[in-house]
């Protein structure tokens, strides 16, 4: 059995964030990652997304991104819902962009292509390196997502559907049992 992506705490977040920062595009790692942790979009989601996929006619974020099935894992489309931090760290970074063409990638390349979901995973796994987060990956954000949600009790079912499962159990498969977990849940009692 594989071993999974450890999920970070907030402070660890905030180094990673940190790391980030201290990079050439700046702006760009930082969305790409958050779009991870705050949003549970998959790297190859984060890689295919299309600038009309997030903005508006009046170059304002969406309050969601809906996917095509050819941007996601399994074929079938799905929606991702942005909280306010997450659409406030993208209009940060739109309103960097010089080409806001709907058919343009949101994360182009040198040449204005689109990343792969191979080229942004080494990219993320090497802000992860730079940060000194040791057994961390490109599905870190997305394992981080899930377990978030469970500590705050959201049901598995709302879970499922906001990282596009068809089953239960693959969602349950993410979240990560963080220490401290227990000792609230005993608490409860």
């Amino acid at each position: 059995m594989t071993k999974q992506a450890r999920t970070l705490n907030e402070q660890e977040l905030q180094k990673l964030l940190q790391a980030a920062t201290n990079t050439k595009h700046s702006h760009r790692n930082r969305t790409i990652l958050l779009l991870t942790h705050l949003a549970g979009m998959r790297v190859g989601e984060v890689a295919a997304v299309k600038i009309g996929d997030v903005v508006q006619n009046d170059k304002t974020v969406l309050s969601q991104i809906n996917l095509k099935a050819d941007q996601t894992k399994g074929s079938q489309g799905r929606t991702v819902l942005l909280n306010e931090r997450m659409r406030s760290v993208l209009q940060s970074y739109v309103d960097t962009l010089k080409n806001l063409h709907p058919n343009n990638p949101l994360f182009p390349t040198q040449r204005s292509i689109g990343f792969s979901a191979n080229s942004l995973t080494q990219i993320i796994n090497g802000l992860y390196n730079k940060a000194g987060l040791h057994g961390c990956s490109s599905h870190s954000g997305r394992r981080g997502y899930l377990t978030n949600l469970a500590e705050k009790g959201v049901s598995v079912r709302v879970m499922m559907a906001l990282a596009g499962h068809k089953n239960m159990a693959t969602t349950q498969r993410y979240i990560d049992l963080r220490p401290g977990v227990l000792r609230k849940a005993v608490e409860l009692v």
